[in-house]
């Protein structure tokens, strides 16, 4: 195990029906606008992409915004927590990566310390911490609760000003409820 790291999860943080649907969000420490750089949204939307084909993660919606992410996801494959937790781990890992090797990140040595301090305040990390902990997830048990999460996620690039229409951003999953083919393997909810 990687001892420098990188992001904690919640004790809290439980999915306790795994056959449920699940509404999570998950910000940046201190709500750092990391992902205005495509590079590392696609860190994220890549690691989707694997959880999706190699540890059984399903996802029905999904949003990347400058600082914090939307999913709405079940499995069939490991419990949800345990496969949130190891991209988290990764996307961390990976993303705190790129901005010290990216030669235009003009804000590297800022994001960089706020990383650090962030890490050496929480005792579970020695070194980073990237993701904030608290990400409690929302059950979403009614078509009530999907048709509001699901439109909460695809029109939060609108009333952040990013885009006119939800299927022109790319980071989100609006485009294949478009009828487009967005970058994410996602499951259309009926």
């Amino acid at each position: 195990m990687d001892k420098h790291f990188y992001f904690v999860m919640s004790r809290n943080y439980k999915i306790r029906d795994q056959s449920q649907l699940h509404f999570l969000s998950f910000a940046t420490v201190n709500w750092i606008d990391v992902f205005t750089r495509s590079a590392y949204k696609d860190v994220v939307a890549g690691s989707l992409n694997y959880c999706i084909r190699h540890k059984g993660l399903e996802v029905y919606a999904w949003c990347i915004m400058s600082n914090h992410v939307h999913l709405i996801i079940s499995s069939q494959g490991d419990n949800q927590s345990n496969i949130i937790r190891d991209m988290k781990k990764h996307t961390a890992k990976t993303i705190i990566k790129e901005i010290a090797e990216n030669p235009q990140e003009s804000r590297r040595e800022w994001m960089l310390w706020i990383f650090e301090r962030a890490g050496k305040r929480n005792s579970n990390n020695t070194t980073y911490q990237f993701w904030q902990q608290h990400n409690q997830p929302i059950e979403l048990n009614s078509n009530f609760l999907i048709d509001q999460k699901l439109d909460y996620i695809h029109n939060n690039p609108v009333e952040a000003g990013f885009v006119r229409e939800p299927h022109d951003y790319p980071y989100s999953s609006a485009i294949d409820y478009a009828g487009g083919k967005g970058l994410v393997e996602i499951i259309h909810i009926s």
